[in-house]
C-alpha cells in the first residue's frame, strides 16, 4: 500500500487520524523502498524490450529462407506488435516513476492515466492473449503457428522472450502496483478496436500477397476464419476481465474508488 493511499484512507479515517509526520519511519522508508525498486524494475525490463525489438528483426535478415518473415515488416505479427507495445507501456510506466519523484503524484495525472489505460486494455490483455494462443498452437501443431525450419534461425531463447516472458512480465506488474481500470464498455471497445484494426491488417496482407500471416489460417475455411477471429475476440476480453478481477483481488480498496462502472 503506497503512503499516500495511507494517508487518504487509514489516516484520514474519523478516530484514526494521524499526521503524515507521525508515520513510522519504518514504514516511509518500506515506501520508499518500494517505490525504487518498481522504478528499477520498469527500467530493466524497458531495456530488455528496447533490445529485443531492435535484435528480433535483424535477424536472418539478407536469409532468403526468411525473406516472408521480413517482407511486410514487423505490423503483420502479433507476436512483434506486442514487443513494440510492451516497451512503449515500460517507457510510459518509467517516465511515470521519475516524473512522480520530481514532480510530484497530483501534477502527473495524465501520464498516470495514460499508464493505467495502456496497460489494462492493451499490454496486459495482448500479451496473455499472445502467450496461450501461441503455446497452444505449437504444442497443438507446431507447423500452424512456427515451422520447425524457424529453430533454425530462433533460437529457443528468442521463442521464449517473444512468446513466454511476456506473461510473467506483464503478471507481476499487475501484483506490483495497482491500476485503475476504466469502464467495461470503454475497455472492450479499445481492445475490440485494436483487434479489429489487426484482422483488417492480416486481410489486406492477404490480398496483397495471397499469403496469410500465419499457416493456421490456411487450413481454414471462410467460416472457420471468421470462427477464428470471433473466438479470438472473446479470448482477449475474457483476459481483459480477468486482469480487471486479479487487479481488484490483489488491491481491492486502493483501486476500486477511482475505477468507472458501467
Amino acid at each position: 500500500m503506497e503512503l499516500s493511499s495511507l494517508n487518504r484512507g487509514q489516516l484520514g479515517h474519523p478516530g484514526l487520524r494521524v499526521n503524515a509526520e507521525r508515520v513510522p519511519l519504518s514504514l516511509r522508508s518500506r515506501e520508499a523502498m518500494t517505490k525504487t525498486t518498481t522504478c528499477v524494475y520498469h527500467f530493466l525490463v524497458l531495456n530488455w524490450y528496447i533490445f529485443l525489438n531492435y535484435h528480433i528483426p535483424q535477424i536472418g535478415r539478407n536469409e532468403e529462407k526468411l525473406r516472408e518473415f521480413h517482407d511486410g515488416g514487423r505490423s503483420k505479427y502479433l507476436t512483434l506488435l506486442n514487443l513494440l507495445l510492451q516497451a512503449i507501456f515500460f517507457g510510459v510506466a518509467c517516465l511515470d516513476d521519475v516524473l512522480k519523484r520530481v514532480i510530484g503524484r497530483k501534477d502527473i495525472k495524465f501520464v498516470t492515466s495514460f499508464r493505467d489505460l495502456l496497460f489494462t486494455t492493451m499490454a496486459f490483455p495482448i500479451s496473455t492473449f499472445v502467450f496461450l494462443v501461441f503455446w497452444t498452437l505449437f504444442h497443438y501443431d507446431r507447423s500452424l503457428v512456427y515451422p520447425k525450419g524457424l529453430d533454425d534461425f530462433f533460437p529457443a531463447w528468442v521463442n521464449h522472450a517473444m512468446h513466454t516472458s511476456i506473461f510473467p512480465f506483464s503478471l507481476f506488474e499487475t501484483i506490483l502496483r495497482p491500476h485503475n481500470y476504466p469502464s467495461k464498455k470503454l475497455g472492450l471497445t479499445l481492445l475490440g478496436a485494436f483487434n479489429f484494426a489487426y484482422i483488417i491488417r492480416i486481410l489486406w496482407r492477404y490480398v496483397q500477397t495471397g499469403n496469410w500471416v500465419y499457416p493456421v489460417f490456411d487450413s481454414l475455411s471462410p467460416l472457420g476464419i471468421i470462427i477464428f477471429f470471433s473466438a479470438a475476440y472473446i479470448l482477449v476480453a475474457g483476459i481483459y476481465l480477468f486482469g480487471e478481477k486479479i487487479n481488484h483481488w490483489k488491491w481491492g480498496a486502493i483501486a476500486k474508488p477511482q475505477m468507472k462502472k458501467n
